[in-house]
């Protein structure tokens, strides 16, 4: 007898089918918007440290890249296997043991200083928030379908507010003269208050009971949309890791208050994301995808080509805004496509995505040593070009 006809098994799949048709209310739609501000907040709280642990480890900026590839790879690593982990133990248990761990690695990243030491921290703190990103995610097209709503931008819109919170809470504890270390202990045990706060209603399962709990390479419409991913993942990557460099090195901005630029793209995006289910229920997926790929890659043109603060920070805010409904769209696309199980659909396009954090931080990085760092931008800015032309083929499932 094989182990999946054992008696445990047969007994774990009915217990994970009543759990999958149990009711789905608001404790369940508020612990979601809770994980996904903790997913932000983790995020974003590293992307002011950056040019400190640049000056920490004495790298120049294609070694930086290189560094920052690790968190990319940690991602990368977890990403796939989540969905076939949360069908098995549930989404509560993945997103509370991943953020765990976010709480135990940020504050390494703001003290070690050689390149082997933050390249371990940084591969960590990369596994658990590609972890966490993925089973909610997975959570929230399973809310979003029983609430039977759009939901997902505004579920996307917390994550977004997360990143303000985190990059502004950083970023004035640095101003204040905080050390790094201290700043990234403050955001650690904010982080486990809001992880007791939102348990409750995580869900004790981690698919729809209609075959989640397989992984299953990509296929299908969900190429296309794991493609579309990755550039705008890329996008968003870009922000997190180097507007704060930009800023310094391009436009005179002083490093303690250089993390005001993820913040404005942050709170651009959340602008988007609390308006998005809204405004794609009355316009429809399809011209909401091509104007804000069309919108982002406006912001990354004004802000690689004028060479003011204040046009750059503008230039962050058009990227914000437009990137802002384009993944919750894709993520809906994903959920609802037939090709692939849902569980495994969200598992394959935000590996996907996640290869664009992989590639990018690297990849950008060696275009501004050779280069510069505005012509870097504007490739990013090509690339959203074409996330606009696709939407006709990539927004139909949503």
């Amino acid at each position: 007898m094989s182990e999946s006809d054992s008696p445990a098994a047969a007994v774990a799949s009915v217990a994970s089918a009543r759990a999958a048709t149990a009711p789905i209310g608001a404790s369940e739609r508020l612990s979601t918007r809770i994980a996904f501000f903790i997913a932000g907040l983790a995020m974003a709280a590293w992307a002011p440290l950056v040019p400190y642990a640049k000056a920490r480890t004495g790298v120049d900026e294609g070694t930086l890249g290189l560094l920052l590839l690790a968190l990319g790879a940690g991602s990368l690593m977890t990403m796939p296997l989540t969905g076939a982990i949360a069908a098995r133990y549930g989404c509560r248990r993945v997103i509370l043991l991943a953020s765990a761990v976010v709480c135990a690695s940020l504050p390494l990243l703001a003290q070690f200083s050689t390149v082997p030491a933050m390249a371990l921290s940084l591969f960590v703190f990369g596994a658990a928030i590609g972890t966490i990103d993925v089973a909610i995610n997975i959570q929230a097209v399973i809310v979003e379908k029983a609430s039977g709503r759009p939901l997902m931008s505004g579920f996307h819109g917390f994550f977004s507010v997360g990143g303000i919170a985190g990059a502004g809470l950083v970023s004035i504890m640095l101003w204040l003269q905080a050390t790094p270390l201290v700043a990234a202990l403050s955001v650690a045990v904010l982080l486990a208050l809001l992880m007791l706060l939102g348990g409750r209603g995580l869900l004790r399962y981690g698919d729809d009971g209609h075959g989640g709990s397989m992984f299953v390479l990509p296929h299908g419409v969900v190429i296309l949309i794991g493609a579309l991913c990755f550039i705008v993942f890329l996008a968003e990557g870009a922000m997190l890791d180097w507007s704060a460099l930009l800023l310094v090195s391009g436009r005179g901005v002083a490093p303690s208050v250089a993390g005001i630029g993820y913040a404005v793209f942050a709170l651009a995006m959340t602008v988007g994301r609390f308006n998005g289910d809204r405004i794609v229920q009355r316009f429809g997926p399809r011209p909401v995808l091509a104007l804000g790929g069309a919108c982002a890659a406006a912001g990354f043109l004004l802000a690689a080509l004028l060479p003011w603060a204040g046009t750059t920070l503008l230039g962050f805010a058009l990227v914000g805004l437009g990137c802002s409904n384009i993944v919750p769209i894709l993520f809906t696309a994903a959920g609802n496509q037939k090709a692939m199980p849902a569980g495994a659909a969200v598992s394959a396009i935000s590996t996907l995505g996640y290869a664009g954090i992989l590639a990018g931080p690297a990849g950008i990085g060696w275009i501004a040593k050779i280069s510069s760092l505005p012509l870097a931008f504007l490739v990013l800015g090509a690339a959203l070009v074409a996330v606009a032309a696709s939407a006709r083929i990539a927004a139909a499932k949503a």
